[in-house]
């Protein structure tokens, strides 16, 4: 069994991403009647306390949202270095209010759910410093959970430039495990997607 109870780990939203393929920003996107990311933080919610948003101050998602009461930001992210430079953020916060771990989840997997925490809870024994799910031949790092004694790994990967998740992953003992839905993993890089999930919901 863990060590972790699921109330006993941050939960972070990666908001930072330029959204190219979508065309405006995804954390803004419309979901269910609210900002995607503001859904996604719910959801985090369900099994993690604090909940925050990590983006630069000059991300799109924080000039959009950086107001709303609703939301708890981390705005020292480095910026153009891709998630990794989130997940570092994130671990430095959870570090300093004196967490063990953190969830990591991006802001695009509008079908996030609280389960996909508690089954990657019930693979974090002692052993691993990085759990994330492993589906249909594919790592996905940004739905995982993440000790905060692996910072100093990845804040070396950081700082020597390599900003590749697969190489962060590599630096670190990661164990990946499958989940009982996929779908909890859909993400939404372009409007199409976001349409079909919509009309299929």
């Amino acid at each position: 069994m863990t060590e972790l109870s699921p109330h006993g780990i941050a939960g972070i939203v990666l908001a930072g991403g330029r959204s190219r393929r979508m065309g405006q920003d995804k954390a803004s996107l419309e979901w269910e009647g609210r900002p995607m990311v503001k859904s996604i933080a719910e959801a985090v919610g369900g099994r993690c306390k604090p909940v925050k948003v990590v983006a630069p101050e000059s991300s799109q998602a924080y000039a959009e949202l950086g107001d709303d009461p609703e939301l708890t930001w981390i705005t020292d992210e480095e910026v153009g270095k891709g998630p990794l430079a989130g997940i570092v953020a994130a671990l430095r916060a959870a570090e300093e209010v004196d967490a063990a771990a953190v969830f990591v989840c991006a802001t695009d997997l509008p079908l996030m759910s609280p389960e996909l925490i508690d089954e990657l809870l019930h693979a974090m024994t002692s052993a691993p410093d990085v759990v994330i799910p492993f589906v249909d031949g594919r790592d996905h790092p940004l739905a995982g959970i993440y000790r905060v004694r692996a910072l100093p790994a990845l804040q070396a990967q950081l700082a020597s430039g390599d900003v590749l998740m697969r190489d962060a992953l590599e630096a670190v003992v990661t164990y990946r495990v499958g989940v009982s839905d996929p779908r909890w993993l859909t993400n939404v890089d372009a409007p199409e997607d976001l349409h079909r999930l919509r009309t299929s919901a």
